[in-house]
């Protein structure tokens, strides 16, 4: 217990108050709500928010007040009481006697099994005109705000961060002055006061804290102890470092990179902690939290941090192929916030970017407006291209709105072209262009399709919104078995530098739609995979980075090609340097493997194994075994070997060499993994 009300018999403590108040900044709605609580009396004030957000600063400065208002004042300390109702009710003991007492209650969440008997037996007989303020990182049990009796007298204020310009202000109140060393401390530290406050301290007092001024690993470790404290296991850490990579955490995100642990009971330990946020999509936890979380994690175990980074990455990839179309951007978005540490794209920031458009599926009834968006946006030749496509693909149009009014802000179209059709190549010559380049470089193989993109906004002054970009990714991403996907844009769009640094490459000819001057930036996800893509999008910071991390593209065979790759890779299994100059390894079959030749002999093994499985080849399969894999000199070896005339042995050889390039086909279009 600490008294406050005698000016004289605690000089040290009155000189600290002050000190505290010289760097108090902000907080007016709840100093508001305290002043007219002095005046009514009779009123019980909880306080609630996470750790460091300044709930004792906060006390220290209603103390104050009351003070000033020439009441009594008692604060106590939950973490010094201890959880026992004589304990509490001896140390608030002047509250009773004192109807202009006030008692202000520091880290009450230590105390929080007292809140039932504070609320029944405690507050009740203290005097009318006496008043309680509560302060911890838990809120108020909801039997409070449901019981009728306490609805004019229970007041409850989550405390939330400053606001910018109060983080500024405490800033300035501790020291530092306006410039790049105030912009760091700032995007560390967001307005939450402690970190601001612990932060400023350390960095006023470094001569080379700059613009590029970072925590120190003391300042972290002291944040972390603050904020987050002890956890109960090491499986409760691994779900907070998890929180801290994700920008939304659900159980089946714990489940899918946890999958050892109890992920029900983490996801339920994860909701309950006082700098959780929970929302629609998951939980996600306070920015300071998950900041220091990472520094942590990054310093101490960085291999642990590339590790969940990836299985993160991982899950979200999956969830991109197979959620519903309105749930793409919020996953999309989450594949860039995982990355958005280590990748600084020129002029934009895919998450922290203020959006203010939102997505909405076309309908038939739009397509007046859209096409006049287009006609105004670009040409009329364009516009007649979109009322064409509207309506033989209403689906692959997305409309983006501007939050405020409604207003039509833009169409984004991505078109799933299964075959030329001469009707579709003369309404659109960027379609034709696509067919073009692919038909010469590299054509569509059975069941394949390409895609082509295009996106319209009102004022191209202010570029796309994260909605629409994400949107493409998300497209690309989902689409089973597209081939190629070209992106046309303007030839004068700003664009056209963002699409030349991250696209593997634009056509050389530009494409004409009226006056519309359009280049064509193409891909074959054949030969560039999504994942391999992805990862180059999102880790380049520069060209040249982008170059450095870039793996060899793949080789896009077609059908007989493939197979007489497969006829040769077998007749030379045994053979490292013919294998190397297979094609095949530089196919999807092996793709990713660190050791293609070796990986391709495996595949080559495990199809003819896989063959073997099937009772009704085992003829097939003895012949493959036998010539490949059991090292005979030649073919009339193998048939002598086996007891059979030279005709039948080749027979069923023939016959096995087709069903194994038939299975590894299959694999190298659709991935199909070994079941």
């Amino acid at each position: 217990m600490r008294s406050v009300n005698d000016q004289g018999s605690d000089l040290l403590g009155q000189r600290l108050l002050a000190a505290g108040n010289g760097t108090f900044v902000g907080r007016q709605e709840e100093l508001a709500a305290f002043g007219a609580a002095l005046r009514s009396g009779g009123r019980v004030l909880f306080v609630h928010g996470p750790g460091g957000v300044g709930k004792s600063a906060l006390l220290r400065r209603l103390a104050q007040e009351a003070l000033a208002a020439e009441r009594s004042v008692t604060l106590l300390d939950g973490r010094t009481l201890g959880p026992s109702p004589a304990a509490f009710e001896s140390a608030a003991e002047a509250v009773f006697a004192d109807e202009r007492a006030v008692l202000l209650v520091d880290s009450f969440e230590d105390i929080q099994s007292l809140e039932g008997w504070l609320r029944e037996r405690f507050l009740p007989r203290i005097p009318v005109g006496a008043l309680v303020v509560l302060a911890g990182r838990v809120p108020p049990d909801l039997t409070w705000q449901a019981d009728p009796t306490w609805a004019g007298t229970l007041m409850v204020l989550p405390l939330r961060d400053l606001s910018p310009t109060d983080a500024a202000a405490l800033l300035e109140a501790r020291g530092v002055a306006v410039g790049g060393l105030r912009e760091s401390l700032l995007a560390f530290a967001g307005g939450h006061p402690l970190a601001l406050s612990l932060g400023a301290a350390v960095a006023i007092k470094d001569e080379r804290a700059s613009s590029r001024w970072k925590p120190t690993q003391n300042v972290v470790a002291t944040l972390l102890d603050q904020l987050v404290g002890e956890v109960p296991s090491p499986a409760h850490r691994h779900a907070l470092e998890v929180c801290a990579q994700a920008y939304v955490t659900t159980e089946d995100l714990l489940r899918a990179v946890l999958p050892y642990d109890d992920a029900a009971t983490l996801f339920s330990w994860l909701r309950r902690l006082p700098f959780m946020e929970s929302g629609t999509p998951g939980l996600h936890p306070h920015d300071v939290v998950r900041e220091i979380l990472r520094a942590d994690l990054s310093w101490r175990d960085p291999q642990r941090y590339a590790e969940l980074q990836q299985r993160i990455g991982g899950h979200l990839m999956a969830q991109v192929r197979t959620v519903a179309d309105t749930d793409v951007l919020r996953v999309v978005g989450s594949l860039f916030y995982l990355r958005h540490h280590r990748r600084s794209l020129p002029g934009r920031d895919f998450w922290h970017q203020e959006d203010d458009v939102y997505e909405e599926a076309f309908r038939p009834g739009e397509t007046g407006n859209t096409v006049a968006l287009v006609a105004e946006a670009d040409s009329g030749e364009s516009a007649a291209a979109v009322a064409f496509w509207a309506t033989r693909q209403p689906e692959a149009f997305h409309l983006y709105r501007h939050t405020a009014t409604g207003e039509l802000a833009g169409v984004c179209v991505w078109l799933r072209l299964d075959r030329p059709s001469d009707e579709e190549a003369k309404a659109d010559p960027v379609v034709a262009a696509a067919w073009t380049h692919a038909r010469a470089v590299a054509p569509l193989r059975p069941g394949e399709h390409l895609g082509v993109g295009r996106i319209w906004v009102r004022d191209a002054s202010r570029g796309l919104s994260s909605a629409m970009e994400w949107r493409g990714v998300g497209h690309s991403l989902r689409s089973e078995r597209m081939a190629w996907s070209f992106m046309a844009v303007p030839a004068d769009d700003p664009r056209v530098g963002y699409y030349r640094r991250y696209s593997p490459y634009e056509l050389d000819e530009h494409t004409w739609l009226g006056d519309s001057e359009y280049t064509l930036f193409a891909h074959d996800w054949r030969a560039l995979p999504a994942q391999v893509w992805l990862e180059r999008l999102m880790s380049a910071d520069t060209p040249a980075a982008a170059s450095s991390v870039r793996e060899p593209e793949l080789a896009v065979l077609s059908r007989a090609e493939f197979t007489d790759a497969v006829r040769k890779a077998l007749r030379h299994l045994s053979r490292t340097s013919e294998l190397a100059a297979n094609p095949l390894v530089r196919g999807r079959l092996v793709a990713g493997h660190p050791d293609p030749v070796q990986a391709l002999r495996e595949r080559l093994e495990e199809a003819i194994h896989r063959l073997g499985r099937d009772p009704r080849a085992s003829k097939l399969h003895r012949a493959l075994d036998t010539t490949y894999l059991r090292g005979v000199p030649n073919q009339e070896a193998a048939a002598e070997r086996l007891g059979l005339p030279f005709t039948t042995y080749r027979r069923h050889l023939t016959t096995g060499v087709e069903r194994i390039c038939e299975d590894l086909w299959q694999r190298e279009l659709y991935g199909t993994s070994d079941g």
